[in-house]
Order: C-alpha cells, then sequence, then structure tokens
C-alpha cells in the first residue's frame, strides 16, 4: 500500500476506536495510545503508521471479541474454516 492509503485506512480505524469510545465501550487502547500518531500525523513515516494500523487493529479485535452476543469472536475461526472447505474442493472456473 502507499502511504497515503495506509493514512486513509489508520483513519478510518481511528474513527472505529472514537466510535467505541463514545458508545461507552471500556476498552483503553493502551498499546495504541503509547505510540503517540494519529492519522493526522501524515509527516510520520509509512512504516510509524503500519505499526499504528497492526497495533489499533488488534485492539480493535480484542474490544470486539469481548462481545458475545454478536458472535464476532467466532469469525476468524469461522473464515478459516471456510477457507478450507473451498481449498479442499479446488477452485472451479466458470
Amino acid at each position: 500500500m502507499h502511504k497515503d492509503e495506509l493514512i486513509q485506512l489508520h483513519t478510518l480505524m481511528a474513527q472505529i476506536k472514537r466510535h467505541f469510545e463514545y458508545m461507552g465501550m471500556d476498552y483503553e487502547f493502551r498499546h495504541y495510545n503509547s505510540l503517540a500518531i494519529s492519522p493526522l500525523h501524515v509527516h510520520r513515516s509509512k512504516a510509524e503508521h503500519k505499526q499504528a494500523i497492526f497495533v489499533l487493529g488488534n485492539d480493535l479485535a480484542s474490544v470486539i471479541s469481548k462481545d458475545e452476543l454478536s458472535g464476532v469472536a467466532r469469525t476468524s475461526t469461522r473464515m478459516q474454516e471456510f477457507a478450507q472447505r473451498v481449498g479442499s474442493r479446488g477452485i472451479k472456473s466458470t
């Protein structure tokens, strides 16, 4: 990805974080906050934005996985199962 695309993704993820905070979800995002980088810091390096995306993504996944009502905690496992099923059947061209 190009730096501007990473910044766009970082912006979207930061908006999701702010929404969770606004909704009162009890999560501190310590690791992400310790990076001291936001999508507005366009002067920061591509690598720093990429690290922020991965750290924030991990934090957001942790928040979501605690929500037992939505079943999102099982999404990764289900996607892995689907990938294995499709892989075992082979890809058919249409």
